[in-house]
Order: structure tokens, then sequence, then C-alpha cells
């Protein structure tokens, strides 16, 4: 009876060994396969780490080119120079090189190399192809160098302002290197090399590679040649005048895009001065998109096309000017203190009389003015591709008096900044359409895949194709007879505005302190350029834009012009005359005299008597030129 019993109760131990070592061998199967299946990648990667060691290998960062394909931003190859200390076989030598080569101190390397027990050691990074090399020559055990790249801007302090620079890991900072920084930056690639537990490299061992991907490429609507002419510009204006600065934006006015964009004082992005952060941020950042300032006479473009446009003033319309006018009980002069007399409104422009441009703000209102003015994109950004635009000031509509009114229609109590004005202009005269200014016009990856091509962008139509077209004959005559004589360019049409502001420090006028301007566009029946210049505070009597910008935009069209290949028309030789003595002279007798030699004038001062002339008595000039009266100056 027993002996059955004692079968199945050892059949039942068989089968309880026999379902334990198959749970036994299913955790050890599940567990093979979770190491090797689940947690594969993770433990090969694990395993790799203790046997290779790995270098970062820099991607290159995308270039930067001009329109043309010119390269305005590079790269070239730097080195990173490490030391892992378990591989150094003499300290004292390894310190001794890096020490001399790289100019540190031999006491503080030793004791970082031979104290420290890390793996590896940053000595120095950006180090010179050169001085590598000369390191590398000396074949010391336990010294190890990646390349990385570094940017280079062949053009030196050519358009610092507008590319920006990169920091010391090659990351964009400002400028367009820091707007587009997600494009220009590349993918970072590894090199694994196969070393001992103590990261000596194995003798023999293989390095793999995991080649790194170059940033994209970009390109901008910037033309190199049409940038030489603005910065020859700015840097001839600064040095003539003794300014503190000099600016110029050069547009195309059927896009908004960018052709030139120079200012003065610069540096070498190769080298900016980075030990200086106060130095660095005054020159680095762009005073065209960022700063603002009272845009003066320039301004009397928007006026003029905002009245036109709503039926405030007509061509044929006739204005007085004695010299002034009183708003609100206050006296505001026209920069001309004997007055313009009767005059057109195609006169009043030419003339730039402040007289007709308060009357022309009178006559639309503040509410019409201001509609226009934010048509025009005044108060707001152009949303240019671009950190830290600005976007101008307009006074506070409900808050503007007559009196506030009348400056704004001559350009005083606004603050534009330059970027937008030359985009107002543009609009202004290229048939009435605002379109948004940019930069890049392309975004290609390093093989030539095309990534983002910008088209114009179209923001409003501002006032009609009649108007503009008017606007434009009245602009032509500033040019062709006016104050703006000095940009004119023989045999073609150039249309513009000066403009001479008086600057304000702590909310009143700084006296002595004007910057002048000139707005310009060519060809003036069918503009394809225009040319902002601005003079900062140029020290000299001869504050006038008329004298001190308009003449360098000159020179931008003319060489515009050439350079695009334009035919000039015909002309007539051109006729000079001899600048009279008119220092004996009352104001009134010069002027008349001046008239008859067909010569434009400009004044400056608010009495009959004259204290200098420029140019110089007896100096033969241009028939048509602007020559400045000088007389004593008293408060009215």
């Amino acid at each position: 009876m027993k002996k059955p019993n004692s079968l199945l109760l050892t059949r039942k131990r068989l089968l309880a060994v026999v379902i334990a070592i198959t749970f036994l061998f299913c955790a050890l199967a599940g567990r093979l396969f979770f190491l090797q299946i689940v947690r594969g990648g993770f433990l090969r990667a694990k395993a790799a780490e203790q046997w290779y060691r790995d270098l970062p290998l820099t991607a290159p960062r995308g270039n930067i080119l001009d329109c043309n394909g010119a390269v305005l931003a590079d790269n070239r190859n730097v080195y990173t120079v490490y030391v892992r200390p378990r591989a150094v076989k003499d300290f004292a030598a390894v310190s001794r090189a890096l020490s001399e080569a790289l100019n540190l101190d031999y006491d503080k390397l030793y004791k970082k190399l031979s104290e420290k027990l890390v793996s590896e050691i940053t000595v120095m990074r950006r180090v010179e192809e050169e001085t590598a090399e000369k390191i590398r020559d000396l074949s010391l055990d336990g010294i190890y160098f990646t390349v990385d790249s570094t940017r280079n801007y062949p053009g030196g302090n050519r358009l610092e302002q507008v590319l920006g620079f990169t920091n010391i890991d090659n990351v964009g900072q400002n400028g367009l290197e820091g707007y587009y920084d997600k494009y220009l930056t590349g993918v970072k690639g590894i090199a694994l090399t196969e070393s001992d537990m103590q990261g000596v490299q194995l003798s023999g061992g293989v390095t793999k590679y995991v080649p790194a991907v170059p940033g994209c490429n970009i390109t901008l609507t910037i033309d190199s040649n049409v940038q030489a002419f603005a910065e020859s510009a700015v840097d001839g204006a600064k040095t003539e005048w003794n300014s503190k600065s000099a600016s110029m934006i050069v547009m195309d006015v059927d896009t908004g895009g960018i052709l030139a964009m120079a200012s003065t004082p610069s540096y070498d992005n190769n080298d900016p001065p980075r030990d200086d952060i106060d130095i660095l941020n005054a020159l680095s950042k762009n005073k065209m998109i960022v700063d603002v300032y009272e845009p003066g006479s320039t301004f009397k473009i928007f006026t003029t096309a905002i009245a036109l446009e709503n039926g405030a003033a007509h061509e044929s319309d006739r204005f007085y000017c004695p010299g002034y006018r009183m708003v609100d009980g206050q006296r505001i002069k026209c920069w001309r203190s004997i007055g313009h007399g009767s005059q057109e409104l195609t006169e009043g422009v030419k003339n730039s009389c402040n007289c007709v441009f308060m009357d022309l703000a009178q006559r639309v209102g503040t509410q019409k003015l201001y509609e226009g003015l934010r048509s025009f994109g005044f108060g707001s950004k152009t949303n240019i591709d671009f950190y830290g635009e600005s976007r101008g000031i307009l006074m506070n509509e409900q808050s503007v008096k007559n009196v506030d009114l009348a400056r704004i229609g001559f350009g005083q109590a606004v603050a534009v900044t330059p970027l937008q004005l030359i985009t107002g202009v543009c609009a202004a005269v290229n048939g009435g359409t605002l379109y948004e200014p940019y930069f890049v016009s392309e975004v290609n990856s390093f093989d030539g895949m095309n990534v983002y091509t910008r088209e114009p962008k179209k923001v409003r139509t501002v006032i009609s194709e009649s108007t503009s077209t008017l606007l434009r004959g009245m602009l032509e005559k500033v040019v062709s007879e006016g104050g703006g004589k000095k940009a004119g360019v023989a045999g073609f049409t150039v249309g513009g505005k000066t403009g001479t502001a008086q600057k304000y420090e702590n909310g009143h006028i700084a006296q002595g302190k004007y910057i002048s301007s000139f707005v310009g566009f060519a060809p003036a029946d069918n503009p394809k350029y225009a040319v902002l210049m601005i003079v900062d505070e140029p020290s000299s009597y001869a504050y006038y834009g008329s004298i001190v910008a308009a003449p360098y935009a000159g020179k931008v069209f003319e060489n515009l012009f050439a350079y695009t290949g334009m035919t000039p028309a015909p002309t007539e030789d051109v006729k000079t005359v001899i600048m009279p003595e008119l220092s004996q002279m009352s104001l009134t007798e010069a002027l008349r005299k001046l008239k008859e030699l067909g010569l434009q004038c400009e004044i400056a001062g608010n009495t009959d008597k004259i204290t200098g002339v420029l140019p110089m008595p007896g100096t033969e000039i241009p028939e048509g030129d602007v020559v400045l009266i000088r007389t004593e100056e008293i408060e009215i």
C-alpha cells in the first residue's frame, strides 16, 4: 500500500525539480534577452566608453555669402590641445613644451597636469595651426589635438554691425550670426580611439569617426560692390567733417532688399574688442536698426505724400512764408529766417520751407496724418530679419496739440530709425507699395539643397500710383534745382530730400550738435535704388545735409550707375562760376547776387550780417551748386 504513495511522491519531486529548472532557465533566458536585446545598445555604449576615448569634432559653421556668391564669413581651422595625464611619461617635459608654445605659466600647468587624477584636461582652445604643428613635432606622450573651426571674416571690418560675431564656442552672438544661428550651426561629429582602462591609446588601435555635418549657407541681399561704395562714402564723410559717426543704407526700391549698410567707426570682426564690453557693445550695435533720431526735413516727404493723398494739398496751391509761423502762441521759425515769400507747393518742397509743411500738417489734421504715418510704418517695427529693432517714437495721438502737429509736419517731435525712414521713402516713390526690408534671400544646406527662399513681402499700399508719380517729380526738382544739387549725377535723374536736425540731450537742444542727412532715389522716373546718408555731429558750421551728406550720396549713385552699366543721357558741358566775395554785402544783396549766378544757398544764422561763406570767394564751382552763408545768431 505504501509503494504507490512513495512513487507518487517521487514523481512530484521530479516535477518540482523540472519546474524549478524550467523557471530558472526561463529567468536566465529572460535576463539574457533583457541584457542583449533590451539593454544591449546601452551596455555596448558603456563598454565602448571604457575601451574608447571620444573627442568631439566641431561642425563647420555655414558660410555667409553676398548676392553674387562672394564669401562674407567662413571658417578657418584651429586646434584644441588636450592632455591625458595617465598617458604622460614626463610631466616636466610636457609642461615645459606647452607653457613655452602656448605662453602659459609652467608651475601652474605642471601642478594641474600632475596632481589632478582626471582622464583628460583641456589645456587651450583656438590654438593656431602653426603652433599646434610645433607641439605635435615634439612627439611627447599624452598630448592630443582635435580640429575645431573659428569664424573668419575676409572683409575684416566690412559689414561688422550687420554680420555680428560668434563666441569661443562658435555660437552666434549678435547680428545675422545670432539671428540665423540655428541654420548656420552644424551637427557635431566624434572621433573614437581605442584605449585601455587608463585612457592610454592602444598600440595599433583603431580610430573610428562619425563625421560632423556642416551648417547651412545663407545668401544675403547685400552686394559687396555696393557695400564698398557705401563704406567709402561713410569713411570719407567722417574724415572730411570730423563727425562723431557716419552711416549709409542702400535699398532695392522694389523689393525691400538691403544692398548695403555701412557705419563708422567700426572694428575688425576677426578681432572684436572682447576685453571691453562697453566698447564692444557700442561698436557692434547696428545703429541704423536699433537707434532712433529726429529726422528733420527728410520727413517732409511723408507730410507731402499724406497731404496729396488726402486731397489736403494740390500741386498748384500757394503758400506764403515770412520766416515763421505762430501756432498756439508759439513762434516756430522756418530754417530761412528772412522767409521764402510766396511759393507753390513744388517750390515749397524744393525750398524745404518749414512754413509749407506746418500748413500741410494743419490741413491734414492729427487723425489723418497719424493714419498716414502709421501706414508708412512709423511707430512700429519693420520686421526686418535682425534682433533689437526699435519701433521709433510717435507721440500719443490724443496728446498732440496744434504746435506739436506743426512740428511733426517738418520732422520734429518725432523719432524714427534710419531703416524705417528709407523703407518709407521706397514706398513713397515706387508707386505706393510698402515692402518688408530683409537681409537674407536664401538658405541652402552644405550640399546645395535649398532650405528656404525669401520672396519680397508686400506689407500694404500706402499711397496711390498717381500720388507717388507726382511726389517723385517734386523730389527730382529738389536735386536738379534745389538744395539736393550736390547729390545729382550728370546724365541721370536723381530725386531726394536733404535734412538737418538739431540733437537733443537731457530733453534740451544740444547747441552746435546736428544730424545732417540726405535720402534719395534713382533713376527718378523709375526708381531702382534708394540711398540714405547720415552724418552725426559734423564738427563745422557747414552742418546742412545739402552740403555734408548729399555729395556722398551722389558719389554712391554715380558708382551705382557705372556698376550696373546704366547709360547716361547726353548732357551739356557743366558751366562754372566764380564764388563771389559776399562778406561786405547784406544778406539780401548776397542772395540776389547768388541768384544771378544761378547758385543755391543755405543760411546758418538769423541776422543780416554775414560772418562767413563756403566755399571760399574766388573758388570755381558748378553753376547751380549749393553755397553756405553764415550770419550772426541771436536768440529770438
